[in-house]
């Protein structure tokens, strides 16, 4: 099928331009990579490109429509157009305000803003130096990633599938980057109900340890010594005194049962085959 013909059934407008920058990412596919080896056949390859075709150019593009008609299912679609762009070497170019306005969180844009900025810095302080100059977050996973978080902390709801959508990035690469800004910047980006970093629980517990021992019963306070113990300790005790008493009973009786084991009898043998001596009758 036609670049043409495609782009009339999407109901492309002002195609004349948009196919021949959408023919060029065709043939620069061709050239770059091998599109069956991903999966994608002809006619989703050329849907895709004038996708990106569309996107780069600004015009409106129907993906519900590009969907249908290249027959596949939305996710292995999105999957396809991920991996079409990364062969290409196209990048989306996501900007802050605008995803602002297009999910209504505009009071989202100085966080992010900041946010991005504060992980930058940290990320290249944790590379070796020689690394640091090279490191590239034009990417708009980045982008993408950072204004999720901001939303999720915000209590603000955005949907995810269509961030990664937008962003032209897979699920797996999306979660390795949040994951990423929300243990570097988890003053930013995390949220109460995500796991603590193991040093700061072990000193915030150290520190609650701590407190009762000091306690004295000064000024009408309270002594934390004259509880016995709290009822997690008490069942702990019991379980263990149930378990201990448990097992001295087995041991004994396991004992018992050796010393006393009656010792194993030979069973005589019978032999029917014995002869009897014969007797002499006598005549009468």
């Amino acid at each position: 099928m036609d670049l043409s013909d495609i782009a009339r059934k999407l109901g492309l407008t002002e195609t004349k331009h948009l196919v021949r920058k959408a023919a060029e990412l065709r043939r620069l596919a061709d050239v770059q990579f091998d599109s069956s080896v991903i999966g994608v056949g002809e006619i989703c390859k050329a849907i895709i490109c004038l996708e990106i075709a569309a996107s780069r150019m600004d015009v409106v593009f129907d993906r519900q429509a590009a969907i249908k008609l290249s027959g596949m299912s939305e996710k292995a679609y999105n999957r396809s157009f991920t991996s079409m762009q990364n062969g290409i070497g196209v990048k989306n170019k996501l900007d802050i305000r605008e995803l602002a306005i297009q999910f209504g969180c505009i009071r989202l844009i100085p966080f992010v803003q900041k946010g991005l900025s504060l992980y930058k810095d940290r990320f290249r302080t944790s590379l070796p130096p020689s690394r640091r100059a090279s490191a590239d977050f034009s990417r708009p996973v980045f982008t993408a990633a950072a204004f999720y978080l901001c939303a999720k902390r915000h209590k603000l709801k955005v949907d995810k599938m269509k961030l990664i959508e937008l962003c032209g990035t897979s699920e797996p690469e999306f979660a390795s980057v949040s994951t990423s800004m929300s243990d570097l910047c988890c003053d930013v980006f995390g949220t109460s109900k995500e796991k603590k970093d193991p040093k700061t629980v072990k000193g915030n517990r150290e520190l609650l340890d701590a407190l009762p021992e000091k306690r004295r019963v000064e000024d009408g306070g309270y002594s934390s010594e004259d509880d016995n113990s709290s009822a997690y300790k008490k069942r702990k005790r019991m379980d263990e005194h149930a378990y201990e008493e448990w097992k001295s009973t087995v041991l004994a009786s396991k004992n018992q049962s050796g010393q006393k084991a009656p010792k194993q009898t030979k069973q005589a043998r019978l032999d029917f085959m014995k002869k009897v001596p014969e007797t002499k009758v006598q005549a009468t």
